[in-house]
């Protein structure tokens, strides 16, 4: 019944810690390695490295919800988000181009 998800790799869920930087902090981030793999794709969708997303995802929670309580919870849901048939990777596509608008307008002055 479960064989196609028990049978898969173990690199799939084998834990893989990543240094970043968030808000200017060091601090490292345990997830799943095939999280990484679509944190990469969520990342290449909104035109950004790696850091620079993860920095700027866990900015933008921390202004919204005030702080941000479980990081790696966080990525975990918005990797199953993004991976959801519903979601709206239009919407997505036009607030990374808005992110890199304004990034231009910032570097321009």
């Amino acid at each position: 019944m479960c064989h196609v998800f028990a049978g898969q790799s173990p690199s799939n869920y084998t834990f893989e810690t990543r240094s970043v930087r968030l808000m200017g902090h060091p601090t490292s981030v345990r997830l799943e390695a095939k999280f990484w793999v679509v944190l990469e794709q969520l990342a290449d969708a909104q035109d950004m490295p790696m850091s620079k997303f993860l920095s700027a995802l866990y900015e933008e929670a921390s202004e919204i919800h005030g702080e941000v309580s479980n990081f790696a919870s966080l990525l975990r849901c918005c990797c199953i988000n993004f991976l959801d048939p519903a979601f709206n990777h239009e919407q997505l596509a036009l607030e990374a181009q808005d992110a890199r608008a304004k990034m231009d307008v910032v570097a321009a002055e």
